[in-house]
């Protein structure tokens, strides 16, 4: 049986945090600034964590990082 390999797409895109969590960048931050609030600009910088009906999901494609 081959060595299971991390889904590199999902290796770049999340991180676990100390806890066990997943992080995650949130959408709708390319392009569009001039018709978004200065608050919804705000708040987008901040980094989100995976909901818990995707976390499973995610979880098994990053089985192998720390």
């Amino acid at each position: 049986m081959p060595k299971m390999k991390t889904h590199r797409g999902s290796a770049k895109r999340f991180k676990k945090t100390g806890s066990g969590k997943l992080k995650r960048s949130k959408a709708y931050t390319s392009h569009l600034f001039a018709n978004k609030s200065t608050k919804a600009k705000r708040k987008l910088r901040k980094a989100g964590l995976v909901s818990t009906g995707d976390f499973k999901r995610i979880r098994h494609m990053l089985d192998n990082i720390k």
